[in-house]
């Protein structure tokens, strides 16, 4: 017995997946769709829906950006349109000022410099001159130059002068210095009243006496402190110390306590 023929008479169903699948499909059309083919028409739905919006949303974009469009072009041809308006007025004053121009060049006012009427010399004096000798004649100046330099020395002399006296009356500035001197006495039962008085009893050109008052020095003793005004030129402070240390009766030393300059 061949292969085949065994084959032929063994009991199997070769063809069962077939069958199986009609019967599975019998059952789903009977029972209705199932979970997973309701997720995939779901699926198709929604990827449809979104695919319906972006086209949607593309169509509608594109309307936009031609409106913009639109719009920007109308702007532009607006702006070109004044532009051109504005060349055009620049044109017509332009044209207006180069007409002007030339009508100014030919007319007659317009003359050059170069034209106009000479100016006339001054003129020049003259002098009589008597009949006398050449040499006589060599000395006289036909222009009269010495008289214009006379008259300009004189000039100048006058204004240097006047500015001398006006030098002269202004105050010149006398350096002046404030001294403060103390006068010491020889001892507690001096006069200090006598004292001062001596003090200021020394007078001479330039010096000013000025306050006092009497400072304790120790043990009962004062000293005189003295303020005075002097002229730097006339009077020193060399001269002031000779002058008040004369009064010996009362006068033990003079000191400067303070020099400033005014």
């Amino acid at each position: 017995m061949s292969g085949l023929q065994c084959l032929a008479t063994e009991n199997i169903w070769f063809d069962k997946h077939r069958y199986d699948e009609a019967e599975k499909r019998f059952y789903e059309g009977a029972n209705g769709p199932t979970i997973q083919q309701q997720q995939v028409k779901t699926a198709q739905h929604q990827a449809k829906a979104r695919q319906q919006k972006r086209q949607h949303r593309n169509s509608s974009s594109h309307g936009v950006g031609d409106q913009e469009l639109v719009s920007r072009m109308k702007s532009l041809e607006l702006e070109n349109h004044t532009l051109h308006k504005v060349v055009e007025e620049m044109r017509a004053v332009l044209q207006k000022l180069e007409f002007r121009v030339a009508t100014l060049e030919k007319s007659p006012a317009a003359v050059p410099c170069s034209k106009a009427a000479p100016v006339q010399a001054a003129p020049v004096k003259q002098v009589k001159v008597e009949n006398g000798d050449e040499d006589d004649d060599d000395d006289i100046d036909l222009f009269g130059s010495d008289e214009e330099d006379e008259e300009a020395t004189r000039l100048k002399q006058e204004r240097v002068d006047a500015y001398a006296a006006k030098k002269a009356k202004k105050p010149a500035l006398i350096a002046k210095s404030s001294i403060i001197l103390d006068v010491k006495p020889w001892d507690d039962e001096t006069d200090m009243g006598k004292l001062e008085e001596c003090v200021r009893s020394v007078q001479m050109d330039g010096l000013l006496w000025g306050a006092s008052k009497l400072v304790p020095v120790g043990y009962g003793i004062k000293k005189l402190q003295i303020n005075c005004v002097v002229e730097d030129d006339k009077v020193g402070t060399d001269i002031l110390e000779e002058e008040i240390t004369k009064f010996e009766d009362f006068v033990q030393s003079v000191d400067v306590a303070a020099f400033n300059k005014i």
